[in-house]
């Protein structure tokens, strides 16, 4: 009996984004072997009747070219299975094409799709890394914007890349991060069989070459207190509200602006805020001092409208996370574009921004002798993650102590 071929909206799995994955069913002797394509779709866009996508579907004509694709592979297989006479099962048909089958998709095409992939699952983050790696590869080829296949990716190109982006003054740390995300969209094409793993260039070609060291951002504690102290109420209203930032994040454990940013009622817990990190999903519970809450207090009337703390984010405006995303940046330029005004003003000669109070943090509670482990070094040099790691281990009666040293 021969084998049936078909392709199906897989309904008895949801992903995350809503949509439903697209399988490639086959069946013989009455039984069925399954296996993804690596695409899904949203039940809405789906024509369930006529087993293929709507009309009106965002991306039909690549579903369709998919499907095609697929079904000619495995009907084609098939044909030589019943001219040589040999025998098969639905399982071993399936996994004798994976091995063999390699898809051909540029460079360009697979960058787009992956970019949309992530904006629709709300990886926004991501999405905007690898456009950032996508519009930097066609300036590299502005001749012919990557209208090459992965394969032709190697060493040597990886070179020519690293030079270009030399010639046009990038340092180590732009370097490291263009590479580990070419990388990183090299991974996927390798699991999304679009290239085979034997031509990954980075198996030669080593990222940790890059000195990403950073020189240290902090400010002295002398500064940081100039900083406290001035008196911005007669300036404008992003003024006002940079002030309160760089305060808040002091004296709440270094907050990141975007975590700040997050920052709802449910957060502040008898006394003491309490969050998870947006960048690592590390928790972090610190004591909210009586300036920190005076500070909080002043945006009561946004946080009653609104839904957050800090007059950044609106839940009534900012939805889904590419709103979120785009106006925590904006945010967070305007704010640090006031903080620098407020250092010149103050005679620092170092830049003001919200990270520097993040660094600042750290390295006033090192020099005031706390526990190292608290603080962790690398808050101000390498990972982020470490510094979570070490907070959560100690109690909150040790933080408290420790971040006594600050004022």
């Amino acid at each position: 009996m021969d084998a049936t071929i078909s392709v199906i909206c897989f309904k008895s799995k949801t992903l995350a984004n809503g949509e439903h994955p697209l399988m490639l069913r086959i069946t013989k002797d009455r039984k069925r072997t399954m296996k993804s394509l690596g695409v899904s779709v949203h039940p809405s866009n789906w024509d369930f009747a006529r087993n293929e996508p709507k009309p009106k579907c965002p991306d039909r004509k690549y579903i369709q070219q998919i499907i095609l694709k697929v079904k000619t592979e495995y009907q084609t297989k098939l044909l030589e299975k019943s001219a040589n006479n040999e025998d098969y099962t639905a399982q071993t048909l399936v996994k004798e094409q994976s091995r063999e089958q390699i898809q051909s998709e540029t460079v360009e095409h697979f960058y787009l799709r992956t970019i949309e992939q992530l904006k629709r699952e709300g990886a926004v983050g991501n999405a905007y890394a690898y456009q950032n790696s996508y519009q930097v590869l066609r300036s590299f080829h502005a001749d012919k914007p990557l209208a090459y296949t992965f394969g032709q990716i190697d060493e040597a190109f990886l070179n020519a890349f690293e030079s270009w982006m030399r010639s046009k003054g990038n340092k180590e740390t732009t370097l490291s991060f263009q590479m580990r995300t070419l990388r990183a969209i090299f991974n996927r094409a390798v699991r999304a069989r679009i290239v085979g793993r034997e031509k990954n260039p980075f198996n030669e070609y080593k990222i940790s070459k890059f000195n990403t060291r950073t020189p240290k951002r902090a400010l002295s504690k002398t500064d940081v207190m100039k900083i406290m102290a001035a008196d911005c109420s007669q300036g404008k209203a992003i003024e006002q509200f940079a002030h309160d930032v760089f305060v808040f994040s002091y004296l709440c454990g270094g907050i990141s602006f975007v975590d700040m940013a997050n920052l709802t009622p449910a957060n502040i817990v008898e006394g003491r805020l309490i969050y998870c990190r947006q960048k690592t999903h590390g928790a972090v519970n610190v004591p909210l001092s009586a300036q920190a809450r005076e500070i909080l207090a002043k945006y009561d009337g946004h946080c009653r409208q609104a839904g957050y703390l800090f007059p950044i984010l609106d839940e009534r405006v900012h939805i889904t996370p590419m709103q979120k995303k785009n106006r925590v940046h904006k945010m967070c330029g305007r704010v640090n574009f006031a903080l620098r005004g407020i250092g010149k003003r103050l005679k620092i000669e170092a830049t003001v921004t919200t990270y520097v109070a993040r660094h600042s943090f750290a390295t006033v509670l090192k020099k005031s002798g706390v526990n190292i482990g608290i603080i962790s070094e690398a808050l101000g040099h390498h990972s982020l993650k470490t510094t979570q790691i070490y907070l959560d281990s100690f109690e909150n009666s040790q933080i408290d102590e420790a971040m006594r040293h600050l004022l």
